[in-house]
């Protein structure tokens, strides 16, 4: 049987532009929730809010 990863790989989605720039780990059994970071859009030069999106 498979173990279940408790670490998962997540992608970074910026919300003006909606193109995912980030990727980043997170551990499901702390953080429930979808991450929301403000970090560096370099398509929109400046700082927005990411949103986590699954990795395709």
């Amino acid at each position: 049987m498979a173990k279940s990863k408790v670490v998962e790989l997540i992608a970074l989605q910026c919300s003006e532009c909606k193109r995912r720039n980030y990727t980043t780990k997170k551990n499901k059994r702390n953080t429930q929730g979808k991450i929301e970071l403000k970090k560096y859009c370099r398509f929109d030069r400046k700082h927005t809010v990411h949103k986590e999106s699954k990795i395709k």
